[in-house]
């Protein structure tokens, strides 16, 4: 089973390791191609029975309570992206000599021979927004398009479905990419590169290079975050077609083969005639919703794989002002006696929260959760500046409020020890009142949320909900 298409799945012999949002249809559509299919699950809950039922319905083999054991005479293993590459079933899948795909490599492989060609994006955070920008972008330029992956509809649906698409806008994390060895995109970026996910990967290196896979086989264009040398280097060890070229996005005056920003506005020296002396105005600042620095970031990236495809500028313009953000990221909640409250409760890591931060002049911060290994120096360090107060929620507080007491010993910080449901008002009230005329107060906690809340969306529906108080 080498990198061309398998065109006769009849009678192989798949696993299927994982139920879930990427097993269970992955298992379907095998099944309907004619394979053998036995699906692998480490959990034996009441979901995981819900789902072996359904499965085990349309003729498929289900084996709950063990996702450690290889089932005999195994040809194939299509993995969950969340699997751990150190788990044994892969250990024996390769004794066994059987590849094991994720299932964005399935879908790859199971594009037909006209199938719509993929924009790709991955990075430590923005991913999401940059590939709804894209999309955005796209649509604005006529093309039938889809933002895929990661969000949205599954990468399966897309590819196997009726839809006829012209170019699909791909979201890929670092995981799916781990499992995604003969993917070759049009082009991707790189949006930036900080640790994150390191106790499934085993390092850095290893996550990088993960993240630096989207690059293989690009045919157009490359693009990196010129603020951050690790994804220019991931672009210089890629194996690309040739002709691809490098394109950076910058903040700052774009140089040849970049997009950045001049007095406020979007430009493009990269896909123009005479890029040494020419530029293309492609929107303004003000065109991007949120205009936070990081969010210009994402703006730009989207706007260079969009140029990459052949999109003319006004599109670009187009397509960014019909774009609206997801909820929870740097979402204005309200303004209650002069302070802006904002909801940025995506912001699970640090790298998000240090983009989050620098956003605004004058914060009262509130943070905390789950730090999933993070450490804080960095962040303290670099933010301390903007900070009039700090309110700490959560399990892992400490951890920041450590930092706090290195980094911005003079400001003040208080630490709620309560994990309750009226936690989150509590937190509000306390940083009102730090907080004068003229603050932001900014939710954005820099750790995940399962400790207190179901996920970062219940944590800044509570968070809005509190605010609504305060107004009321």
């Amino acid at each position: 089973m080498g990198s061309g298409q398998v065109t006769d799945w009849q009678g192989k012999n798949v696993t299927v390791a994982g139920l879930g949002v990427s097993g269970v249809p992955a298992a379907k559509v095998l099944h309907g191609l004619g394979a053998q299919v036995t699906v692998v699950n480490d959990g034996d809950d009441e979901r995981a029975r819900a789902q072996a039922a359904e499965l085990e319905a349309l003729g498929i083999t289900v084996r709950l309570g063990d996702g450690d054991t290889l089932p005999q005479g195994t040809e194939l293993v299509v993995t969950a992206p969340g699997w751990k590459p150190d788990k044994p079933l892969f250990a024996a899948a390769a004794q066994a000599g059987a590849p094991v795909w994720g299932d964005v490599e399935l879908a790859w492989r199971l594009r037909g021979p006209d199938a719509a060609p993929w924009l790709a994006v991955t990075g430590t955070n923005g991913k999401t927004t940059t590939v709804q920008m894209l999309a955005s972008i796209l649509k604005a330029a006529g093309l039938r398009t889809a933002a895929v992956g990661n969000i949205g509809v599954s990468l399966l649906d897309a590819v196997l479905g009726d839809e006829q698409y012209d170019v699909l806008a791909v979201e890929l994390s670092s995981y799916q990419l781990h499992w995604a060895p003969s993917l070759r995109a049009h082009s991707a970026a790189v949006l930036n590169l900080a640790p994150d996910h390191l106790d499934w990967h085993g390092s850095m290196e290893a996550y990088a290079a993960d993240k630096g896979r989207v690059y293989e086989g690009n045919r157009i264009a490359c693009v990196y975050n010129v603020a951050d040398e690790a994804t220019e280097n991931l672009v210089r060890a890629a194996d690309v077609e040739e002709g691809c070229r490098a394109v950076g996005f910058t903040l700052g005056t774009p140089g040849p083969s970049q997009l950045g920003v001049v007095e406020g506005i979007l430009v493009d020296r990269a896909f123009v005639e005479n890029r040494q002396k020419n530029a293309q105005e492609l929107a303004e600042v003000a065109d991007v919703n949120p205009p936070a620095p990081h969010n210009i970031a994402n703006a730009l990236a989207a706007a260079a794989l969009a140029r990459a495809f052949g999109v003319p500028a006004k599109a670009v313009r187009d397509g960014l002002r019909a774009f609206t953000p997801d909820a929870h990221r740097i979402a204005h909640v309200a303004d209650v006696d002069g302070v802006a409250y904002i909801d940025d409760s995506k912001a699970t890591n640090t790298h998000a929260a240090e983009a989050s931060l620098a956003a605004y002049e004058s914060i009262v911060w509130i943070a905390g959760g789950l730090a999933k290994g993070a450490t804080f120096d960095e962040l303290v360090a670099k933010s301390a500046k903007h900070l009039r107060g700090v309110v700490l929620i959560g399990a892992d507080r400490a951890l920041i409020r450590e930092a706090l007491a290195r980094h911005a010993p003079e400001v003040p910080v208080v630490d709620l020890d309560r994990t309750d449901t009226g936690a989150m008002l509590a937190a509000v009230r306390e940083a009102r009142r730090l907080a004068t005329a003229g603050d932001t107060v900014l939710l954005a906690p820099a750790c995940a949320s399962m400790d207190m809340f179901a996920n970062y969306n219940k944590r800044g529906d509570a968070f809005a909900e509190a605010v609504r108080e305060l107004g009321a």
